[in-house]
């Protein structure tokens, strides 16, 4: 038997649905009427337009150019005409302009052309990186050129490909695995060539058997120096701070960055786009997303450009189902319910889920069951970090840890009182940032 890796404390076990489109191969969205590129596509500051309203564009063209170090340039999806530049909100909430685009009838552009990246300096792939707007694929969206630049004094031991997905009903870094292992392995050790770690790890959970065994027979043909780690079926697993902790042993101290305990997480998808960057120098235009839910009729996984608006992949999917209550983009532990089904799609948008009524929405007083400082996995206190922010007692709340939150939702998914403690924390960093200011 497999031993298998974990970190030690909290999480839960939800049933994780990926059944519904774990089986579907990776389909091509048709070609969409207009696209709606958001110049929020990252962590950090938003993009700058760089067109104007009439330009036409290339695919792969700079539409929106870095605001700062910690962002990313946004290009254009298509070749194609700019119709508009407006404000958009995207699904976690961020609302800048954005660029609409309306394909050309003939998509010219393509990237068929290959660079020996291997004979390229660390230093130039690492501009590569961050000239094709690489970001963090797994939600995040950190880019990606800041997290692979190593400061001076800074040693990184290991570097984890994130091949988890523990978010139910999402399966796109399934397929991604089990249809394009390679250009995933290539693009890890192309980062590997950049951020110089002593040893690679790609982590996957004990639901993806054939995943793993998938990536360990492409390794052995490579011969790359990767290891797959297999892990125990718990979320968060895919978190980083627990996948340090399940693959190296390693605790990230509150308040510190993976980089501090000398290891680097990055997403099996980021790990693929780092591939196409260096490879075919083909920016991060197009992402797979996991289309599923019990009120959409037909579940997929979509190869879509950035830009598609939600509704498209909807209708590419058949519908949705008359007992739809709500439309979520992410995961349903951790993503965000939409209102309007034209929210474009970015560079973090791994799923959107058509889900029917899961539960009673009435709350009810806490019980004082200490089911949510159970199932923490950062080891928190939730129950009374959410009774503090309720009161407006912000800074109580982050003395008792609330900054170290990384809502994952375990707390609520527990709670028998069906208390909204995720929304109360998003809450209460806000207003703890605000008075801070």
């Amino acid at each position: 038997m497999v031993k298998l890796a974990g970190f030690k404390r909290g999480g839960v076990h939800p049933d994780d649905k990926k059944r519904l489109s774990k089986d579907k191969a990776i389909e091509v969205l048709p070609m969409p009427s207009e696209l709606v590129v958001s110049m929020s596509q990252h962590l950090g500051a938003p993009a700058v337009p760089a067109k104007k309203k009439g330009d036409e564009v290339r695919r792969g063209e700079v539409i929106g150019t870095a605001a700062s170090y910690v962002s990313a340039d946004v290009h254009s999806p298509v070749d194609g005409t700019v119709v508009d530049i407006r404000r958009v909100r995207v699904a976690a909430g961020a609302v800048a302009d954005a660029i609409v685009i309306k394909p050309a009838e003939v998509q010219e552009t393509s990237f068929a052309e290959e660079f020996d990246w291997q004979s390229q300096s660390p230093e130039d792939l690492l501009k590569t990186v961050r000239s094709m707007g690489i970001v963090g694929m797994g939600g995040a969206t950190f880019p990606t050129d800041v997290k692979l630049n190593v400061p001076m004094g800074k040693k990184v031991d290991a570097l984890i490909i994130n091949g988890v997905e523990c978010e139910p009903y999402l399966t796109s870094d399934y397929r991604l695995m089990m249809e394009r292992a390679d250009g995933l392995l290539e693009g890890a050790m192309a980062a590997a060539r950049i951020a110089s770690p002593e040893r690679i790890y790609i982590g996957i959970e004990a639901n993806k058997p054939d995943a793993a065994d998938h990536i360990e027979a492409r390794i052995r043909e490579h011969g790359y120096p990767i290891e797959v780690i297999r892990l125990r079926v718990r979320y968060p697993q895919g978190d980083e701070k627990q996948l340090i902790q399940a693959v190296l042993g390693r605790e990230v101290p509150s308040g510190k960055l993976p980089l501090d305990v000398g290891a680097i997480v990055m997403n099996a998808s980021t790990a693929y786009a780092v591939y196409e960057a260096v490879r075919f120098h083909k920016p991060l235009i197009e992402r797979i997303c996991t289309v599923s839910g019990e009120s959409l009729n037909e579940p997929k996984n979509v190869l879509a450009p950035i830009g598609t608006k939600f509704s498209d992949l909807i209708a590419f999917c058949g519908g949705e189902r008359p007992d739809l209550v709500s439309i979520v983009a992410g995961g349903p532990m951790m993503g965000f319910a939409i209102a309007d089904p034209d929210t474009p799609m970015v560079k973090g948008s791994g799923g959107l889920l058509l889900l029917p009524r899961m539960y009673e929405e009435a709350s009810f007083p806490c019980v004082l069951c200490g089911k949510c400082v159970q199932h923490c996995p950062m080891g928190l206190q939730p129950n009374l970090m959410f009774r503090n922010i309720k009161y407006g007692n912000y800074q109580v709340a982050v003395d008792l840890g609330l900054m170290d939150c990384k809502e994952c939702g375990c707390c609520a998914y527990t709670c028998p009182s069906q208390l909204p403690l995720v929304q109360g924390f998003k809450l209460g960093k806000k207003m703890a940032r605000r008075l801070k200011k």
